[in-house]
């Protein structure tokens, strides 16, 4: 693990595309601003954990037959939606 000091305003870049600026320091709170790519995702910590845990439930194998089921009555429908 790499330890950096940063102060207000003051940045560390990841990568070609990633950039973390220190924009706020409140006793033992850091306000961080991240700029990366849309390609990259960035999220919390617990957000990441959430979505990880929801992924993994999600290949269970009934769940995959529900989806797949799902799909194929969308499909012989012509049910074209997105889902958001």
């Amino acid at each position: 693990m790499l330890v950096l000091t940063r102060g207000k305003d003051e940045a560390i870049v990841i990568g070609d595309g990633i950039e973390v600026v220190v924009l706020e320091v409140k006793g033992d709170k850091v306000k961080l601003g991240i700029a990366a790519p849309p390609s990259v995702s960035v999220h919390r910590k617990e957000v990441w954990l959430a979505l990880r845990d929801a992924n993994v439930a999600a290949s269970d194998a009934k769940d995959v037959t529900a989806a797949a089921e799902l799909l194929k009555k969308r499909l012989s429908r012509g049910d074209k939606r997105r889902e958001k």
